[in-house]
């Protein structure tokens, strides 16, 4: 019987969370799927608990050494035989009808790629405080294809949007093995934001679908205490890459949008190079840094405004989402490394 979905799941260190994702990907509607569970090099239980499992729809690969969750996803993708592809974030889990549902309306719009809403909910709580579409501010009540410069122009670095990057779409595997795509396995946070990339640039039909049926869950840790810098270089980087692209130059209005969030990121770039080294104590380099970056200034005092914008908003206004959007959202362009 050929398979109609492969779930891929990448895990690092989420003993704690892992056997929900697995649950929830194994009690889907739709019976004829594969689960293929990549460990990359945990070193707590998170292997027990996936071999824990006895379906035999399970497969659970293991990394010796941590490579990174790009790595992780591509040695899953090598090894899938499902019609689609499904992502699923080992802390994350989907409703029991998402596959079912997606594939349904990947079908009739004859799709490439298709994601839905995301739930968004906090680590510990019961219930989402909110969905992906509903914290953008786009107005989105019906199944829509999305273009590629949409999607970059809504997608930009700590600022409000839609952010589809976060989003965890379907991929037809045909679609994926024609043009040769897999995850960058350069880029340590944020991948599915540039593997949407590359299936874009190569014409893919994307759609979403503003029904939210995957749940994703906003935890400590996960990139709280590791430095923006690497992230954001290595995004400068991917940008200026795709910016090389012949399909990209003969699309005037991408060439805009990526050349104002690779801006947006050198931004960042300057203002992070000052702060980090404040924060670990390194006056003189952040001196430094300030003397080098001169827009570090008007950034700081942007960011106070942006500050004190939303304590006005939690405290007087009362929105309790002010700060779950400018943290959470951002935070977790998570990587399970």
């Amino acid at each position: 019987m050929s398979l109609k979905v492969s779930i891929i799941i990448p895990a690092y260190n989420t003993e704690a969370y892992i056997g929900r994702a697995i649950e929830s990907a194994l009690e889907q509607t739709l019976n004829d799927i594969e689960v293929i569970i990549v460990d990359d090099g945990s070193s707590d239980k998170t292997v027990e608990v996936a071999k824990s499992f006895t379906d035999q729809r399970l497969k659970v690969i293991v990394n010796q050494q941590n490579l990174g969750a790009a790595a992780a996803r591509n040695r899953a993708l090598r090894v899938a035989q499902g019609e689609w592809i499904a992502v699923l974030d080992s802390d994350d889990w989907y409703a029991p009808e998402r596959l079912e549902k997606l594939v349904s309306l990947a079908n009739e719009r004859d799709a490439d790629m298709i994601a839905d809403d995301l739930y968004l909910i906090n680590d510990g709580e019961t219930s989402p405080w909110s969905t992906l579409i509903k914290e953008s501010g786009e107005r989105i009540d019906k199944i829509r294809q999305i273009d590629i410069v949409y999607f970059v122009e809504t997608d930009v670095f700590g600022q409000p949007g839609l952010h589809l990057g976060l989003s965890k779409p379907l991929f037809k595997r045909e679609f994926l093995v024609k043009h040769g795509i897999e995850y960058d396995e350069a880029i340590r946070m944020g991948q599915d934001f540039w593997l949407d990339m590359k299936c874009l640039i190569k014409g893919a039909r994307f759609f979403i679908e503003p029904k939210p049926y995957y749940f994703y869950r906003s935890r400590p840790g996960s990139l709280v205490n590791q430095s923006s810098l690497p992230r954001i270089n290595q995004y400068c980087k991917a940008t200026n890459s795709f910016m090389q692209e012949e399909a990209v130059k003969k699309n005037p209005a991408l060439v805009r949008a990526l050349s104002n969030n690779l801006a947006v990121y050198q931004k960042n770039l300057a203002y992070y190079k000052v702060v980090e080294p404040l924060k670990q104590g390194k006056c003189l380099t952040a001196l430094t840094e300030m003397v080098r970056n001169l827009y570090f200034f008007y950034y700081f005092v942007f960011q106070i405004n942006k500050i004190i914008e939303r304590r006005i908003q939690y405290y007087v206004m009362g929105n309790k989402s002010a700060f779950h959007i400018s943290y959470n959202l951002q935070k977790k362009r998570k990587t399970s490394n």
